[in-house]
């Protein structure tokens, strides 16, 4: 029998079974279902983490023709059974109960693949893929899983702590009670990274300095805060007016951010709160160096990402300065965003200098979102085609691979690598944000 209380779950179908593993000694096979363990249901991969961790196990498996076995299994503790599972997280995604003044995916534009206006607001995804999430459509059943099975870290869109202005935000009245949320979290030792989206006068100036007041007192429980800009497409209409951030107000959201570093710095000996990239360029201001980031707690908010690929870009050359220096005659260009180019270019100019590549920094305009939006990973394959076309582009292009669907060769628009590489008529090579793999992309060669 399974627990009382369990919701129905969806059918948990066997996939795949790793040739000697226990699961295919135990006979369980392709398209098998699994129906408890230990007599307890399967509501998600969590579970199924959990209950599998034991020593002595009783799983209860449907085969294909529809009977019913109970196998028993001993193995060693946290020992993997050797499953893999049709959905990896054995449950759909919890979709978002808000309608945020900011949010991005109601400024999408018609006609674009459905899976890019689903709304996810799931603390599993949050930690087993590091996206955030509100915390506003939970339960308390749902907070007791998060510290029963220990998902650690949580990243948390804050945005404000102030109860009411929350609420507005993210026009949920269930919003206000985000502090107290934390603080349970964060009493029974679950790590959380805090995002701040910044709406120019709304969440910014007094209700700032309230929110990181309010957060950093949960330090070292709050490990990170990461103050991001709004993002404003051109595909807006019928929603909240909000301004885009100038050169004036982004000097001014640095300005508020340093003076809290420096106080945090030498109370907690860290600086916990950490602003964007998009930030200091909007503001036309030096980024940071490597050591005012720490350990990178928010780099894939791409706080600090500049500052690692210079710092890495810089080790490399340093380290393979005769491999670089007798390097082969190539031409490429890079396609890159106008926030990232400036640095892209600087970057670039180094590598130049120590091989004899001909390197061509391209920067792409976003026509499709608009003139705010100007990061590389929102970059369309359609607006690349436009811009670069009849270009020479040499024997290769790079770009980042953040313009394309995790783990697919598709852009937000559907335009898929091969299309675009078939367009351009030349070899597209997508690469990572990593300094090594950046210089070896434009060398051509692994170092």
């Amino acid at each position: 029998m399974k627990e009382k209380g369990i919701k129905e779950q969806k059918r948990i179908i066997v996939k795949e079974v790793q040739i000697g593993s226990i699961a295919e000694e135990a006979g369980i096979e392709a398209d098998d279902c699994i129906l408890s363990i230990n007599n307890s249901g399967i509501l998600d991969v969590f579970d199924y983490r959990f209950l599998t961790t034991n020593e002595f196990l009783t799983i209860e498996v449907e085969k294909v023709n529809g009977e019913v076995w109970e196998i028993e299994v001993e193995k060693d503790e946290y020992e993997d059974l050797g499953i893999e599972f049709e959905d990896s997280m054995m449950d759909d995604a919890k979709s978002c109960t808000n309608n945020c003044i900011f949010c991005f995916i109601d400024q999408l534009p018609k006609g674009m693949r459905d899976t890019l206006y689903f709304k996810d607001d799931d603390t599993r995804l949050s930690f087993m893929m590091g996206n955030y999430v509100t915390l506003t459509n939970m339960k308390e059943t749902d907070i007791d899983r998060i510290i029963k099975y220990k998902m650690s870290p949580i990243n948390i869109s804050v945005h404000t702590t102030n109860p009411e202005l929350r609420k507005i935000m993210l026009h949920n009245k269930f919003a206000g009670g985000i502090i107290e949320r934390i603080k349970r979290l964060v009493d029974a030792g679950i790590t959380v990274n805090c995002q701040i989206v910044l709406c120019r006068g709304i969440n910014d100036g007094i209700e700032l300095d309230r929110t990181i007041e309010e957060l950093s007192q949960f330090f070292p429980g709050v490990l990170s805060i990461s103050i991001v800009p709004v993002g404003l497409t051109k595909h807006r209409d019928n929603l909240f007016e909000l301004k885009a951030f100038d050169e004036e107000s982004s000097k001014s959201v640095i300005k508020q951010i340093e003076t809290w570093q420096l106080k945090l710095l030498a109370q907690q000996g860290k600086r916990v709160v950490y602003i964007a990239d998009e930030f200091y360029i909007m503001a036309g201001v030096t980024i940071p160096g490597y050591d005012e980031y720490e350990d990178f707690p928010q780099i894939e908010n791409g706080v600090g990402l500049i500052s690692l690929l210079r710092y890495e870009v810089d080790e490399v050359l340093n380290e393979y300065k005769k491999k670089i220096k007798f390097a082969t005659d190539r031409k490429i260009s890079i396609a890159t965003g106008y926030s990232a180019s400036g640095y892209i270019n600087e970057f670039v100019q180094k590598i130049r200098e120590a091989s004899n590549v001909d390197i061509t920094v391209y920067t792409i305009f976003n026509e499709f979102f608009g003139e705010h939006v100007t990061v590389t990973g929102l970059l369309t394959g359609n607006d690349i085609v436009t811009q670069l076309k009849g270009k020479d582009l040499g024997d290769e292009l790079l770009i980042s691979i953040s313009m394309l669907r995790s783990g697919e060769e598709v852009f937000l628009d559907d335009t898929t690598l091969k299309e675009l590489s078939d367009t351009l008529n030349i070899k597209i090579t997508p690469v990572v944000s990593s300094g090594k793999e950046f210089v070896e992309s434009i060398l051509g060669k692994k170092l």
